[in-house]
Order: C-alpha cells, then structure tokens, then sequence
C-alpha cells in the first residue's frame, strides 16, 4: 500500500481522536502516531519508543473506540505489534516518564513535599483525592473545571501541588500554571499600570492547565473578576484543563459575580474536611518517615492527634515542636512532654479524661440559648436577624470544637442546615473572635462551662 492512502487513513482516525480526547492531549501524546498497516480487517500504528507503553495503556479504550467509529467495530488494533487493552488504562507507571518535561509556566513552583504518594487518605479527603488523580492522569478529559474547597488547612493546596507535580513529571509538553489567586490579581494590576496586559493575557490564556489556590481572594475585585472570567472563559473554551481552591463552595462567595460563581460551580465540586482521628494519626506517621525523625510512641502520636483536630499544618507543626522541645532539653519524648508543649501553644483538648464527656450538641445549643437569652427553638429556626444569628454561628463554632461530630451531623442538629452553613458559620465565629474583644470573651466563658460538662449519668446540680 502506499504513503497517500495511509496518509488519508491517519487524516480519518485522527479527526475522531482528536474529538475524543480534545485538542491539547491529541497534540501531547498521539499526534506523533502514524499508521504503517491497513488491510481493511487489521490497523497498525507507529508510536516514538519512548511513549509507546503510556499511549497503548492510557489511551488505548480512546483507540479502540476510534478506530471502530472512523472503519468498523470489526478492524483490530496493534501498536507496532503490542495489544492494545481495551479496559480502563492504568496511571504511567514509575519508571516510565516521557523524554519531554512539562513546563510549568509560572512564578509558583510546585511545593515537591506535596505529592500524591505523600498525601494521607481518609474519609474526610477520599473523594476529592480521586478526582484530583483523575484530572492528572487525563487533564482536560476527566472533570473540567474540577473545584476543591474546605476549611483551611485540610490539603486543598497539597492536592493542587500534586496535580502539578504529577503533570510536570509524566504530561511531557503541556504548559501548567500553578498560582494563586492573589498573585493573578497582582499580576494582573501590575500589568494594567505597565502598558503590557496583552502579555498577562498570553501568560494566562496560553496554558493547557490552570491551577488557581484560594479563588475566594477574588471577591470584591470587580476588574480582577472580570479578567478571570474571561480568563476562565478562554481556557475552558479552548479544552484547558481548570482546578481551583476556596475555604468555600461556590455558593458561598456571596461577594463574587453571579456568573463566575456559576462558572466554578459548573463542573464537579469536591469538599476536603477536617480529618478524623485515624488519618491525623496517619498523617503524624508520614511526617516522621518524610523527615526521617525518630518514631514517637504511640502514646504520644495519639496525644497530639487528639489535641490537634482541625488543621493539619497545625497539626505537623505540633508534631515538630515537641520533637524540637525534647532535642534542645535532652527529655525523653513522651506523654507528659507532648502535653506540656501543648498546653504551651494553647491547642483546644478534645482527649478528654476518662471522667468526662464530651458535651452534646443539644448541650452546646442549652449553654448558648442560656447566654444569649434565647429559646432553642429560635436558635433552630430560620431567622436571620443578628440577635440570632450570631449566637448560631457561635453554638457551631463550639459545637464543631467540642463535641467531634461532623459538620453534617451538626448541621442536622441545627434545624436540617448543610454542612457548608456549619462551615460558614465557624469561619465568621473565628473572624469575630480575633478582632471584637467582646466576642471574644463571650466564646470563652463558653468554652469555660463546656469543658466542665459533667461525665455520662451526672450532672452539676447540688447534692
């Protein structure tokens, strides 16, 4: 046979690939095949020898289906003579990198502590953690844009960083951006005063992945918003794969524009939350092994595990600190040293002694109606008025410090409301905390009487 009707036969499959997979993958990885058979029965493709293992196991569904839509389902597929698989292909397997590198078009480098094989998976990150592997392994392809949010200091950035980091060693070819918010809004005022927004533009549209952590600095920015929507715009349109960070679900950012709001919200939304107690656990062990530390005993992983609930940079800056205290006072590493150190940093106790219990969230909403005046019933309902919202935020806040249960469990408690309102709520207590000395004092004569909640089959009336 000879090159034109090859040539004509690759034009074909081509076309069907490239509707497939989107133009940046085509590109990347098949447009270098070539056919070199077809007999009508069989079809043989040429691939570079350094990719041809990846092409046949990633993307060999995407062939088989090609192939049967451009000749017939009944025309078998070779790479040079190797099966092609037609199940789900494997991640590129170690070992196996591309001779392209991908380049990372941006100020940010990708933090190479935050990998996939480093990130602890549990109940509370399980699912974004996929969908995070999904959109590296198939960028552009697999959930577009893909929006990561939850509280800070849950892996949101680890996430974001792993994507990068995986593209940058394996996506041979495609332009990454990995930023910040703050940065494109930097970025972008510095580039309105220097005369070269044409070249911002070029910087951020020109991408083939785009990587944003903590979108919600965004709010209130009304030309920052604008050029990221058509920013946003421009990618996505252009089959650019798009992540993003927030501390909040779309929904939330009730200072952003309605339209970028439901940019964010259109693809798939995956929420990080705290970690439970395993995986804190899990987490404290990884760092010890990443850092090549002393392994502590058991005791006292479980101790600052138990102290430290929320954020987990907190929670290895815990781990750190008492092995610190031990090497510079020559003390053993035990209990009664990581608890000194804790109680030094001022961390909340959730480990409660076995004399006591943890309060309920019925408990926490008592103590707070009591407080603020207020019946349970107008607690729960849905007013909004701020003689009532604020002790609500505030009875949240306490609850998802002191009684462990989860933010859906809570909001169940608090009159049938999601877990993002629990959310909400903890973030807008903690902000007025730090700044109104009132607040401030109010939550803890709170905490003050929650953490002398009497144990189980007690309670604090005289005898």
């Amino acid at each position: 046979m000879n090159a034109e009707p090859l040539e004509h036969t690759w034009t074909v499959l081509a076309a069907e690939l490239r509707d497939a997979v989107g133009e940046s993958l085509f590109e990347v990885w098949l447009a270098p095949l070539s056919v070199t058979a077809f007999d009508g029965a069989s079809i043989v493709l040429q691939a570079p020898a350094e990719t041809r293992e990846w092409v046949t196991e990633r993307f060999g569904r995407v062939l088989q289906a090609s192939v049967a839509a451009a000749f017939g389902t009944h025309v078998e597929l070779a790479v040079e003579g190797v099966a092609v698989a037609a199940s789900r292909a494997p991640a590129l397997p170690s070992g196996s990198r591309p001779a392209r590198s991908a380049h990372v078009a941006s100020r940010q480098s990708p933090n190479p502590k935050y990998t996939f094989d480093q990130f602890v998976i549990g109940g509370s990150n399980r699912f974004a953690h996929a969908a995070a592997l999904a959109v590296a392994e198939n960028p552009g392809t697999a959930y577009n844009p893909l929006y990561l949010c939850g509280p800070p200091g849950v892996g949101k950035t680890h996430l974001l960083h792993a994507i990068a980091s995986y593209l940058d060693r394996y996506a041979g070819g495609l332009r990454i951006q990995l930023t910040t918010a703050e940065t494109f809004a930097n970025d972008f005022i510095g580039a309105l005063h220097g005369g070269d927004i044409e070249a911002f533009k070029a910087r951020h549209r020109g991408v083939d992945v785009l990587l944003v952590d903590d979108v919600q600095f965004l709010m209130a920015k009304a030309k920052t918003e604008e050029e990221f929507f058509h920013t946003f715009n421009h990618l996505r349109d252009a089959g650019a794969q798009i992540v993003l960070t927030s501390d909040r679900a779309p929904a939330d950012l009730d200072r952003l524009e309605d339209r970028l709001r439901d940019r964010f919200a259109s693809g798939l939304i995956a929420e990080v939350l705290p970690p439970d107690l395993q995986t804190r656990r899990a987490v404290l062990l990884k760092r010890v092994a990443l850092d090549g530390l002393p392994t502590p005993p058991g005791d006292v992983l479980d101790t600052i595990a138990q102290r430290i609930t929320v954020n987990l940079r907190a929670l290895e800056g815990a781990l750190i600190r008492v092995v610190a205290f031990a090497s510079l006072t020559s003390r053993p590493v035990d209990r009664d040293l990581a608890t000194e150190v804790l109680d030094d940093l001022g961390s909340s106790r959730s480990d409660t002694p076995p004399t006591q219990r943890p309060p309920s969230v019925a408990e926490v909403q008592q103590l707070t109606c009591e407080a603020f005046g207020l019946t349970r019933e107008e607690l729960l309902s849905p007013s909004r008025e701020a003689r009532v919202t604020w002790p609500r935020q505030v009875a949240m806040y306490l609850a998802r410090e002191h009684t462990g249960a989860s933010l859906p469990s809570i909001g169940a408690e608090f009159g049938g409301r999601g877990h993002t309102t629990v959310m909400h709520a903890c973030r807008r207590t903690a902000e007025r905390v730090a700044n109104d000395a009132e607040a401030s004092q109010t939550v803890h004569d709170l905490r003050a009487r929650l953490s002398t909640t009497p144990p189980a089959g007690q309670d604090d009336r005289p005898r």
